[in-house]
């Protein structure tokens, strides 16, 4: 089939990629030339394991193309997907929904034939209304029909979460259009994946109340592990015993500074702004947007009681700075709370992250980033560990003994073993687990 993808951020590249993997010809559409050209030579504009590959092998196939020319994708398109951003509208917290209704007006322009139109960007229910409106307007004898078709990509592994999704959501009433989308996604059908067909409205809204829950579910395990540490219990036994249970499950119950990223801050308060418009709050979510704003504040107070109660003059080596492993991404960051409130209360900051350094550098200011883990740690009174990347997880703890100034070490992660640090001969504070 022939797929056109607007916009060539994290959604649509994925999407564009593993749609032109599946054996589709697909071309991306995106209105900044620069990036477009550095896709042709092969140069991601995000970080994603294995996605620069992927990319490769499927223009060297010429399936996946890249162009500012949305009239040359969109003409003959069986399919044409909308993936651009929807970020938080400034002064109000809703989804900013320009770049989508400004998509649509391209399309309505553009298509010819009978066009299926599908939302990939994360947008509120009623959205997909508003986009059939707008284009049944520009072209009122234009055959097509507009399907929700929602993300569920982890960053870090959004091309695994495309494979071999846990399920595959469709919204649309429209016979041919569930055909279409039918064969877009057949591959999957060949592993058994479940698609689930559902009316627009609905679809829109899985997408929302999915990320709320688990949003919900970090910030619980994040305030039993505040309770652990006052009663003395270890919030990792904690969720594993309740993650064993299968009415719960184990994902999303690691304990740690608070949640970050591109989805979970703006969808939670994208989907009370919408909650509350419907005269149908969503209590549980509010409180969660609060506690987790919170919860990453407080974390700079945990580093400074764990330093002695005054970082004055300190050196602080952080390793870690993206919200999240596998991923460049800084929107949000726990880092973003936790590293001005230690400069405002004195300390000197080195930090280091794999991916991550450059985008940093454009949000945090007179932070000192190094070439390495080591690096960032040399002369360092303490060690705070805010990232899990996996090439922290086997640190030489001894070379870091020694080449730091203090011996104190705070893991927001809980990636290492309180026991063996306290051996080492390290003041470990860690997170939800008692003090050895």
């Amino acid at each position: 089939m022939r797929v056109a993808i607007i916009g060539t951020g994290y959604v649509g590249l994925v999407s564009g990629a593993c749609f032109a993997d599946f054996g589709h010809t697909v071309t991306c559409v995106d209105k900044d030339a620069g990036k477009i050209e550095k896709l042709k030579a092969g140069v991601m504009p995000i970080y994603e394991p294995g996605l620069d590959a992927l990319v490769a092998s499927n223009v060297k196939e010429e399936r996946l193309f890249f162009t500012t020319d949305a009239k040359e994708a969109i003409k003959g398109a069986d399919a044409v997907f909308i993936a651009v951003g929807t970020p938080s509208r400034r002064g109000d917290g809703h989804a900013d929904l320009s770049y989508v209704y400004g998509a649509a007006e391209e399309i309505a322009g553009l298509m010819e034939g009978f066009t299926v139109v599908v939302t990939k960007s994360t947008v509120p229910v009623g959205t997909g209304d508003e986009v059939e409106e707008i284009i049944r307007k520009a072209r009122p004898d234009a055959d097509f029909a507009v399907v929700s078709n929602p993300e569920f990509l982890r960053e870090g592994a959004a091309i695994k979460d495309f494979k071999i999704p846990d399920r595959v959501v469709v919204g649309t009433d429209d016979a041919r259009a569930r055909d279409v989308m039918k064969e877009l996604y057949r591959p999957l059908f060949l592993n058994e994946t479940p698609i689930l067909f559902t009316s627009r409205r609905t679809s829109e809204l899985i997408k929302y109340a999915a990320n709320a829950f688990l949003a919900v579910k970090i910030t619980f395990i994040n305030e039993m592990a505040d309770l652990c540490e006052k009663v003395g219990a270890n919030v990792q036994e904690v969720s594993r015993g309740i993650g064993l249970d299968g009415r719960i499950g184990a994902k999303f119950l690691n304990a740690g500074p608070g949640y970050g990223g591109s989805c979970f801050p703006k969808d939670t308060l994208a989907l009370t702004k919408t909650a509350n418009d419907y005269g149908s709050p969503v209590r549980i979510v509010d409180t969660v947007i609060d506690v987790n704003a919170a919860r990453k504040k407080a974390m700079a107070d945990k580093v400074i009681a764990a330093m002695g109660g005054d970082v004055t003059g300190k050196t602080i080596g952080v390793l870690g700075l993206a919200f999240k492993q596998n991923t460049d991404d800084m929107r949000d960051a726990p880092s973003l709370d936790i590293l001005p409130a230690l400069q405002a209360a004195g300390a000197r900051i080195v930090a280091y992250d794999p991916e991550a350094m450059k985008e940093a550098a454009h949000l945090l200011k007179n932070i000192e980033f190094a070439d390495s883990a080591y690096k960032a740690l040399d002369g360092a009174d303490a060690m705070v560990i805010i990232t899990e990347w996996d090439q922290f997880r086997a640190l030489d703890m001894g070379r870091i003994k020694a080449a730091m100034k203090g011996n104190t070490v705070v893991d927001l992660r809980n990636i290492y073993s309180p026991e063996d640090m306290a051996k080492r001969g390290f003041a470990y504070t860690s997170i939800g687990r008692p003090v050895v």
